[in-house]
Parts: structure tokens; sequence; C-alpha cells
């Protein structure tokens, strides 16, 4: 349970439709966008699944496209992390020191660490190139825990469920949701912050995708279900918002 010593926390979700080129042109502008984040106040930025790439599955049949712990392609968003003090969470196709490919959300820190949440729920030709995580990642800021989900992990309550019996406060879902699934998406993340009494928050891909043109959408809802703020279109777009430690505290007293 969250208490009074705890701060409110501010943060981005950031609507994001990925260049053309791989990670190395969406670096830039993945550091664009959080200085964007850091003129708002932003503490955390989470940007969509895939974002370093877009959904471009084809992309990794060969070895370019993938990270790796360590990797210097993304010394340029460690340095933005170091300078503001935001910590970013940007989506990659990853390979582990022992080499076991994941599609993963991968929190970058201000001290430069990197903390990798793995999807739990793959599916179509994803399962061809990744192996699944088993639990959500759960990150620590400000006295806050929040836990990532990557796009279909949304789709299932037990997710967000093991999530909030492991304390997290904030229920981060880096995604891509298309035209026609605004029904789909607002059930999905109103209803994981309404039963488990926490925050959500989904990064959304923008623009035209190989699955189709975004819904957008990208946005916050409280632990009463509703939204709390949206993107107002389909492009890119960084929507940023204040959470109370108060809110949950008062939901979650006995």
């Amino acid at each position: 349970m969250i208490t009074g010593s705890i701060t409110d926390l501010t943060l981005s979700a950031v609507q994001y439709e990925a260049l053309d080129g791989g990670v190395a042109p969406n670096v830039g502008e993945h550091i664009r966008l959080i200085e964007d984040a850091e003129s708002h106040g932003a503490r955390l930025v989470i940007f969509p699944e895939l974002s370093l790439t877009g959904y471009r599955l084809d992309l990794f049949a060969g070895p370019e496209e993938w990270l790796s712990p360590g990797d210097e392609r993304l010394d340029g968003i460690r340095e933005i992390c170091r300078r503001t003090g935001i910590t970013a969470i940007v989506g990659a196709a990853f390979k582990e020191g022992d080499g076991t490919p994941r599609l993963a959300s991968l929190a970058v820190r201000p001290a430069g660490t990197i903390e990798p949440g793995f999807k739990t729920w793959l599916h179509g030709a994803e399962q061809q190139l990744f192996v699944a995580g088993s639990t959500p990642a759960i990150l620590e800021l400000d006295g806050w825990k929040i836990a990532l989900g990557v796009c279909f992990d949304a789709a299932r309550p037990g997710h967000a469920e093991w999530a909030a019996q492991a304390g997290a406060d904030i229920y981060a879902v880096s995604a891509l949701y298309t035209a026609g699934e605004d029904h789909r998406l607002g059930l999905h993340l109103g209803a994981r912050a309404m039963d488990n009494r926490m925050f959500s928050v989904l990064a959304n891909v923008a623009g035209t995708t190989p699955l189709g043109p975004s819904c957008g959408l990208t946005g916050f809802w409280g632990p009463d279900g509703l939204p709390i703020r949206q993107a107002a279109g389909t492009g890119t777009e960084v929507v940023t918002v204040s959470l109370q430690h108060t809110v949950l505290t008062r939901i979650r007293r006995p």
C-alpha cells in the first residue's frame, strides 16, 4: 500500500510512429520525445511495443536489429536519461546474454543500467521469433512500483493480477491497438485498473502499422477504471499526467 510519504509521480506515455531504417534513426526520435516529456516534468516515459523498430517482424530475420545487454546503440538514450533523471521504457527485440530472444520493454535508468521486461503472451508470428517471459517485470521509482506489460499481456487478467499481488501501483502497457479496437483497448486498460485498484497506462503505436492504422487512445486510467487523459488523435503525441498517491491510499485502505 502506498503511504503518505510517497510523492506524486509525473509520467508521459508516448504514442509513436517508428521511422523506417531500424534502431538507429528511432533512437534520435526517442531522445527528442524524452526531452519533450522532460519539459512537462515527467520522471517516467513509456514508449509503445517495438518502438525502436516499429512492429516489423521481418526485420528480425537477421541479427542487425536485435539489441543486447550493453548495446552501444542505446548510448544516446542512456545519456538523455542521465541528463534529465528520467527512466525511459523503450520497446525492442532483445537477446539476453545467453542468446534467449525476447520481445522486450527495456527500462533505461538515469544511471545507465537497463532493466528488461519480457512479453508473456506471445501470439501469431511472434511465437516463432521470441521466447515468452514468465511474469511482469516490476520497476521501482520514487517509491512507486510499476509493472510492465506488452500488448496482449493486457488482454489476460491474470497478468495484471500477478502484478497487483506483487505490489504494483501502476500497470504500464506498451502496445499496438489498431483501428476498430477502440472498445477492446478501453475494456482492457480500464478493467485491469479497476479490478486491481491501481492506475494503468497505455503507450500505443501511432500512424500506420503492418497490422493496420493505429486507433490512438494512448493514455491513463484511474483505479476506478475510468480514463484520466488520452491522446487527441492517432499520430505521434506525448501524453503527460501527474498521478496522486492519495488516490491509491484512499482506495486501498481496508
